[in-house]
């Protein structure tokens, strides 16, 4: 006997004692943890204490019936997202559309088919299971979106936020763009569960063997595919395929093509030609491009979570505030990228990110004064350079110290005001875009590590060069 990966605890109610035993050994031979209730009074009580996975709950019962237990449950906040599945007799009158508007999600009659049972509680533990993971996603990307407001709140008080000020729009913009992403998956995935809760059991019990057999190596293989085309390249391929297709008279081959290209079968398609010339082609097919679509959701919404981990964590990072100023080892590199993901929105605009980057040892620092001298470098390369250009970043080994260059192709700097770019208060942008302490700030951090800033400059080529020592504490000197 076949035994379902998942498990959940399982609250079955019915004042027959037989149906119940039948139902507690049905379901406690394939490793659910079941729970019987004689009645429906002490089937809310035993919910309340204790909320179960799933109820399967009988309709006719004294003193109080299905319908009014499901009622209750579904007032209760410790209960209201419990799935129901009714039970009733074949003789009966079950009332299908009460028994979905009370909040009911399924039903199963009396005799039990031991596999339409087994089915019915697996696809909507399995659902329940998605719900959870679902919601727990959407709390943790609650949390983060409430720390991401209190980080800004906090950035925004000091000079470190001059130049990060300018970027929130545009981390605003990065943030929700994979919440968009989430959003519409989450809609795809709601329309899939709307669409096919109630046909699925159905449809895999009608599976024959080989079909069914077909229909997972199917499913296999379009879930393995990784590979991106273009349109004009899956126009091509679309093309070939029906070519094939309509050779091994295959009827409806541009429709046929269109669906295998989308599922990812294009290259070898001999596995599965008993499927496709199977009088229920279409109907395996389509269930198999409706699965493909919500296991391509659940992808896009795992890449869209990570997207926006990376972008809090990069705030996050870049936010640390040390209120004891002590050293730490912080590797260079990771620094430089965490701002660099910080204005991910303005350089792709029309910006070339050039990284030139050395193995490096971490060094003691302080790395989030640091991350503020790579800050406003980057900062005013992308301003001078209008947002199109490109942005050479090298970080190599010099002797003893690590040497940062950070280049961009943008107008220069005027050789009459070379001198005094490092001044305190000193700036040439217009009034509210600049206080002017910016470079004097770079240059005040970068002697507090015992390093060195230089700057040269000609049209379409402005270089900052940062010497910072390896081990901060002997005081090397710089040539």
């Amino acid at each position: 006997m076949q035994t379902d990966k998942f498990k959940g605890n399982i609250l079955v109610v019915d004042d027959t004692p037989a149906n119940l035993h039948l139902l507690i050994d049905i379901l406690s031979k394939q490793g659910y943890e079941v729970r019987p209730a004689p009645n429906g009074k002490f089937a809310l009580s035993a919910a309340k204490g204790m909320p179960p996975d799933l109820i399967l709950l009988d309709i006719m019962m004294p003193g109080m019936n299905g319908y009014e237990v499901c009622e209750q449950l579904k007032t209760d906040e410790r209960t209201k997202d419990i799935p129901v599945i009714f039970v009733s007799a074949i003789n009966e009158v079950l009332d299908k559309v009460k028994a979905f508007a009370i909040g009911g999600v399924d039903y199963i009659t009396k005799p039990f088919q031991v596999e339409e049972v087994l089915a019915r509680v697996a696809a909507h533990l399995a659902i329940r299971n998605l719900q959870r993971s679902l919601s727990k996603k959407n709390e943790e990307l609650t949390t983060t979106l409430h720390q991401l407001r209190s980080t800004q709140a906090q950035l925004i008080q000091s000079e470190k936020m001059a130049a990060l000020g300018q970027l929130i729009a545009g981390i605003a913009h990065e943030i929700n763009t994979p919440l968009g992403a989430i959003s519409s998956s989450i809609n795809n995935i709601a329309g899939f569960f709307a669409e096919n809760l109630q046909t699925l059991p159905e449809f895999f019990q009608g599976l024959s063997a080989e079909n069914q057999q077909d229909f997972f190596a199917l499913m296999e293989k379009s879930s393995q595919q990784t590979t991106s085309f273009s349109s004009k390249e899956k126009r091509q391929i679309r093309k070939a395929l029906q070519q094939q297709l309509e050779e091994m008279g295959i009827e409806d081959a541009d429709n046929l093509a269109s669906t295998l290209v989308t599922l990812g079968i294009y290259d070898d398609i001999q596995p599965f030609l008993r499927l496709l010339q199977d009088p229920d082609r279409d109907k395996l097919l389509k269930t198999a491009y409706d699965l493909a679509s919500f296991q391509k959701s659940t992808k896009t919404i795992m890449t869209a979570t990570d997207r926006a981990a990376k972008i809090v964590f990069a705030l996050k990072s870049y936010a640390r505030y040390d209120n004891f100023e002590e050293k730490v080892q912080a590797n260079i590199v990771e620094g430089i990228e965490t701002v660099l993901t910080l204005y991910q929105n303005q350089l792709k605009q029309g910006v070339e990110v050039i990284r030139n980057y050395q193995e490096l040892p971490p060094i003691w620092c302080y790395s989030d004064e640091l991350n503020q001298v790579w800050t406003n470098l980057i900062h005013n390369a992308v301003q001078a350079m209008s947002n199109r250009g490109t942005l050479k970043i090298d970080v190599t080994q010099q002797e003893r110290f690590i040497k940062v260059q950070i280049t961009d192709s943008g107008c220069g700097i005027p050789e009459e005001i070379m001198p005094r770019i490092f001044e305190p208060f000193f700036t040439t942008k217009p009034p509210g875009e600049g206080s002017g302490l910016g470079l004097d700030i770079v240059k005040k951090i970068v002697e507090k590590h015992q390093g060195k800033i230089a700057v040269s400059s000609l049209t379409g080529q402005t270089t900052f060069t940062v010497f910072l020592p390896i081990n901060f504490n002997e005081n090397p000197s710089l040539a």
